[in-house]
């Protein structure tokens, strides 16, 4: 009687819950573009955990609706976007993967005076000069990988010559305190652009090839930095590496590269936490693939911004938003912070090699990629309240 009864309560409540007036959490997220790989990844991530929420009993007593709309990677098309969801009545929105995307359409949520939660866009300026009280970054940005990188090849590959490729500027001849300055490039790399820098670097004499390029635009460098052959001659980098991008190329094109991500699907292991586990373990059940940072990021923006809500008691954005400040937790991995300062996300960051094709071949989801080589906490990584005081300074970087 006793199993009978906490069924029926289950369901009962489970009625009372649907009977209820859903939260809608509103994603722009790009399906199509450059970036399409990532988006899939953000959906798949962000409608993981609605649909765990619900089955949880939802968020002060009523369920959660995620309603997406494609971007493609586009400033305009995610502004429009963000009108189209706060229309339906969004409450929270969240999503993109190119800068100047969730720039405009965190600018524009501002407008709606809703949070606008970024998963993954690297460009300094989203939480510096373009960052305000409604825009939130879970992903790290160019300068947290960037630290981490130079430490990484300052200590592994001492006096090294480099050559830098950034999406509007090329370094030959660089150095690891280059690393910063291009950081600061705009995410608007063209093929012919670097295509042009990759016969450049053929002919150098640097025994480093970094990639500041993202999206598609790594997998169409690596083809031609595979025709050149220069993995047999440099190390390449790819300063913001993750599982989407060899996804796209193949781990043949990718073995041997070094970058940095947030997350791998085997970070949960090497923290030993068990609700990282799990969430592997449930993903990979959906999916039949391994969660990217994407999806991890996705997946904890919406655990996050409920269990704000949750504590500040209403959806209501500023009460939201002061929960959200300043807060530390333990979700995935280790311990994470929401900084006040400038709401960029502080967590561990780690240097990844991807394995050669063999090894990755032997995995049975053929996507084992990454042997982890170095880590970083965020709070040293992430730039210091003086540098983000200076990026959003009349006198900062444009």
């Amino acid at each position: 009687m006793r199993t009978l009864a906490v069924v029926l309560s289950f369901f009962c409540l489970q009625a009372q819950l649907f009977a209820a007036e859903p939260l809608v959490i509103g994603l722009s997220y790009p399906s199509t573009g450059s970036y399409k790989w990532e988006g899939l990844s953000q959906k798949r991530g962000a409608l993981m955990a609605v649909e765990e929420i619900n089955r949880e009993g939802g968020i002060l007593g009523r369920p959660l609706k995620l309603v997406s709309r494609n971007s493609g990677a586009t400033p305009e098309q995610a502004v429009q976007n963000v009108e189209r969801l706060a229309a339906v009545g969004a409450v929270m929105l969240m999503g993109g993967a190119s800068s100047d995307e969730v720039i405009a359409a965190g600018e524009r949520a501002r407008k709606f005076r809703l949070p606008y939660f970024v998963p993954t866009a690297y460009a300094n300026r989203v939480t510096g000069r373009a960052g305000h009280n409604y825009l939130f970054r879970e992903g790290a940005s160019a300068r947290m990988a960037n630290n981490l990188l130079m430490e990484y090849l300052e200590t592994t590959l001492p006096g090294k010559r480099y050559f830098i490729i950034t999406s509007d500027a090329v370094i030959p001849n660089g150095r690891s305190s280059d690393l910063d300055v291009a950081s600061r490039s705009r995410d608007r790399s063209t093929r012919h652009h670097y295509r042009e820098a990759l016969k450049q670097a053929a002919q150098s004499n640097a025994e480093v090839l970094i990639l500041m390029l993202y999206g598609t635009d790594v997998v169409n460098a690596m083809r031609q930095v595979d025709r050149l052959g220069l993995k047999k001659r440099m190390l390449v980098v790819v300063a913001n590496l993750n599982q989407d991008m060899v996804d796209q190329a193949g781990p043949a094109l990718m073995s041997g590269v070094v970058g940095t991500d947030t997350w791998t699907w085997r970070v949960p292991e090497r923290e030993d936490n068990a609700r990282g586990k799990r969430f592997v373990a449930d993903y990979i059940e959906r999916n039949q693939s391994y969660p990217s940072s994407a999806a991890a990021s996705a997946y904890g923006i919406v655990r996050q911004w409920a269990d704000a809500v949750s504590r500040a008691g209403t959806a209501e954005s500023s009460a939201v938003i002061a929960a959200l400040n300043g807060h530390s937790y333990r979700l995935l991995k280790d311990e994470q912070k929401w900084r006040a300062l400038d709401h960029q996300n502080l967590q561990s960051m780690y240097v990844v090699r991807v394995k050669p094709r063999a090894e990755v071949l032997k995995d049975e989801l053929k996507q084992d990629y990454f042997d982890i080589l170095d880590w970083m906490e965020g709070e040293v990584a992430a730039p210091t309240e003086k540098e983000v005081l200076w990026e959003r300074s009349p006198e900062g970087p444009e």
